[in-house]
């Protein structure tokens, strides 16, 4: 096998920076790594993907002028405790923070930040508290029409609590 179909395929399956230790107790030799990542970056000159070295590290992503259309095509990295949050807030919304906090408990600040960095909820202040939403972006997201709200709560619902109860079970 060619050294820069090796080293493209780890470079793209890794979907992180991978080190020049990593790739050559993968098989390939340095002087041949060299070569392959130059290869590499000169195929991927014209292209939406570009391949960068950080801290001596190479990484195959998306380049910055295209990150923005596929960001909703990409698998998002949410905890389960973030998206049994999110779940909540999508079945009682719109909610009070501070009723989330009773709910969920302290933790809910954190994840009311990381959830609207993500674009999946809204927030307006009332009073002392936050009133929480689901945001267009997460209807768009999860595949659902605001009308079918109601079969949204029962599917999210149960599919994250049922999920919890099986991991308890075993």
């Amino acid at each position: 096998m060619e050294a820069d179909k090796i080293v493209e395929a780890i470079l793209f399956g890794a979907g992180r920076p991978v080190g020049i230790d990593e790739i050559i107790k993968a098989g390939i030799k340095k002087k041949n790594l060299e070569k392959a990542i130059d290869g590499l970056k000169k195929r991927y000159e014209n292209s939406a993907i570009e391949i960068v070295e950080i801290d001596g590290k190479y990484v195959m992503q998306i380049r910055s002028e295209f990150a923005e259309h596929v960001k909703k095509f990409a698998p998002m990295n949410i905890s389960k405790s973030v998206l049994k949050t999110l779940a909540i807030i999508a079945y009682h919304q719109p909610v009070k923070q501070s009723e989330m906090k009773r709910i969920v408990g302290s933790q809910i600040y954190e994840h009311v930040k990381e959830l609207k960095k993500k674009g999946f909820i809204k927030t307006r202040r009332e009073g002392r508290t936050k009133i929480i939403e689901v945001s267009t972006y997460f209807y768009d997201y999860f595949g659902f029409s605001k009308k079918n709200r109601e079969k949204m709560k029962e599917i999210l619902y149960s599919k994250i609590f049922n999920e919890e109860r099986q991991q308890a079970k075993n």
